[in-house]
């Protein structure tokens, strides 16, 4: 176990780590926090090197991630936290902070051929960028026992450690496929069985009208400009959520989990 890395060698490897010139699914992934760094490695994602903060108290979470870094052989550093605090996206790290390798995406080809019959559900991103959101959505998927996660190859956020955090490690345990064409990838599901459903404001039914039944796409838009008009042409079917207040509506990841669990309600009330 390393004891210490030098500050001019942190600085380099951030520098190589926010580099732009190789395309998001190629750059390295920062997990920041003790629950993502410490499930990641129960997952046994393959992490290049962790990083603690000098003089972090002992707990159960730091016991762990030290112990299973030391079982599947990754490195472990320690540094002034302030050196943390500059490799950190978000600066909220809790002192630990893993490198891995770059995120694996799904082909959404075999994902289809692992989805079991019956009821089941694919939550689909149009081009939704905020990391932490893509995160939080994963999470969702993960809570609910959706099949899959699809996003757009282009314009949309990627996993980054941010989004890793968010996820809370449910990276490790969902698909997520990543598309050329959401038009056509919602074609594809289509064959597969499945009803598309667009989440809209404008909307004439909401979540509990609509036939959120059996094996559902649940299709949600940008944070901006919500669902493109082509993939809301591909839809079946939109849905809205219902409002008794006066503020404006959820984000696209509290939306996302309130339809996702109207749709985990049904399956199970079928069951």
């Amino acid at each position: 176990m390393a004891l210490g890395v030098s500050a001019s060698r942190l600085k380099t490897r951030r520098r190589a780590l926010a580099s732009t010139t190789r395309p998001a699914g190629e750059r390295p992934v920062l997990i920041e926090g003790r629950n993502a760094v410490a499930e990641a490695l129960r997952a046994g994602l393959p992490l290049k090197r962790i990083t603690l903060a000098d003089g972090l108290k002992p707990d159960r979470a730091i016991d762990e991630i030290v112990r299973r870094a030391g079982e599947a052989g990754v490195r472990v550093d320690r540094v002034p936290r302030r050196k943390l605090d500059e490799l950190s996206d978000r600066g909220n790290h809790q002192g630990v902070v893993a490198e891995a390798a770059p995120f694996r995406y799904a082909e959404l080809g075999r994902v289809l051929k692992t989805v079991p019959e019956g009821p089941a559900l694919v939550i689909v991103l149009d081009h939704v960028t905020d990391p932490g959101n893509f995160g939080a959505i994963v999470r969702t998927a993960e809570v609910v026992g959706a099949a899959a996660v699809v996003v757009a190859a282009r314009r949309s956020a990627s996993v980054t450690g941010s989004a890793w955090k968010a996820a809370a490690g449910a990276f490790a345990h969902v698909p997520v496929a990543q598309v050329p064409n959401l038009v056509a990838a919602l074609d594809r599901l289509k064959e597969a069985g499945f009803w598309v459903a667009g989440a809209s404001e404008r909307a004439e039914q909401t979540i509990w009208e609509a036939p959120l039944d059996g094996r559902i796409v649940l299709v949600m838009g940008s944070e901006g400009e919500g669902l493109a008009r082509l993939t809301a042409e591909r839809c079946d079917f939109l849905v809205s959520l219902p409002q008794a207040g006066r503020v404006g509506s959820l984000n696209v990841a509290q939306a996302t989990t309130a339809i996702a669990y109207e749709w985990m309600r049904r399956r199970q009330g079928a069951g």
